[in-house]
């Protein structure tokens, strides 16, 4: 059986939107995902937020409020804020990390049931959406041949894309071809055959389709990027070089 992803919730008193949160994800695929909340700040859970997950149907007491310094050290395949002031504060945990920017109100200021209730549903459809489209990548056992990686790895494109990937956490096609100066039939070449070894993994936004670390890498892939990264800064350079000052560079959103 496929290892579970490892799911992070922050916001700002880990009080009620992201216990509300881990309650729910728990509950709806706790089979596929490992979860867990902190604060930046955190607070004592609010009894409305324990309220609303109790009638949910679920044990409140799964749930506790904790300091994002104590999750900093473990390693995490997710990292969701659920306000800006989380996202701009969170950089430092989970190097590897897919990052998810959700923003929304909170409802602790209100001090009513209503907005509980209504961010428990919101938080219910949000979270059903993320379980559609990530749920695939632990559906299947994924195995890494290493003769394989390295012969991917052996091209100088593929292994920039890679690097890059690696340092900005995701890129789309239209970076990397700048990034890479190359024609974006030859990057998506590269892109597809790094796919199809599950050494990358896309998400189509709009008219973007952003590709990222793929969740299943094992910790040596990992780890034999971090150190080429670390040991060829010169040959990382004019990529990243261009990939800064590329015009009109896309703003990525993270919607799912």
């Amino acid at each position: 059986m496929p290892s579970r992803r490892r799911v992070l919730f922050v916001c700002t008193a880990n009080s009620a939107r992201s216990l509300m949160a881990e309650a729910l994800l728990r509950d709806m695929a706790g089979d596929h995902f490992d979860v867990a909340s902190a604060g930046t700040q955190p607070a004592h859970p609010h009894p409305l937020a324990l309220q609303c997950i109790r009638e949910a149907g679920i044990n409140p007491d799964t749930v506790h409020s904790k300091s994002l310094s104590s999750v900093s050290d473990e390693k995490w395949d997710y990292v969701i804020t659920l306000c800006d002031k989380a996202s701009q504060e969170c950089h430092t945990i989970g190097e590897t990390a897919q990052r998810i920017a959700w923003d929304f109100p909170d409802p602790v200021p209100t001090n009513r049931h209503a907005a509980f209730s209504l961010l428990m549903k919101e938080l219910r459809e949000r979270l059903s959406l993320f379980v559609m489209v990530h749920q695939k990548a632990t559906s299947q056992a994924v195995s890494y041949d290493p003769a394989a990686v390295f012969k991917a790895l052996g091209d100088e494109n593929r292994l920039a894309i890679m690097l890059m990937i690696r340092q900005q956490t995701e890129l789309c096609v239209c970076e990397l071809t700048t990034a890479l100066d190359a024609s974006q039939p030859k990057v998506s070449r590269h892109l597809a055959q790094l796919r199809e070894l599950a050494l990358l993994d896309d998400e189509r936004r709009g008219q973007w389709v952003y590709y990222r670390l793929h969740p299943a890498i094992p910790d040596w892939v990992l780890d034999v990027l971090r150190d080429t990264a670390d040991a060829n800064i010169a040959f990382q350079q004019p990529f990243l070089t261009r990939l800064a000052t590329m015009p009109d560079r896309p703003v990525k959103m993270d919607c799912v």
